[in-house]
């Protein structure tokens, strides 16, 4: 199963306009926002991340929602979370 999981953007690079860090429940990665249109993301946004890549800008409440429902439905969470950890974008 294949899942999004939102995700805070903390900072985008300066060098590289095309990455983000974003925090995801406490655990802080680099993340491809190339996907995105340029400036469409900045530091306060949330954004849904599919195994390093953010997928479309959410809203605050959407990005609650959906965690809600991730840690609800369990492994399929954890596996996410695990494919998260993996990804290492430099």
């Amino acid at each position: 199963m294949c899942l999004g999981i939102p995700g805070e953007v903390v900072e985008v690079g300066v060098d590289r306009p095309d990455l983000a860090m974003v925090d995801v429940s406490g655990v802080k990665r680099a993340i491809n926002i190339g996907l995105l249109d340029e400036g469409e993301v900045g530091p306060g946004d949330w954004v849904l991340i599919h195994v390093g890549f953010a997928m479309s800008k959410i809203d605050e409440a959407e990005a609650k929602a959906a965690m809600e429902f991730l840690e609800g439905i369990g492994q399929a969470y954890a596996d996410e979370m695990a494919a998260l950890l993996e990804s290492r974008i430099e």
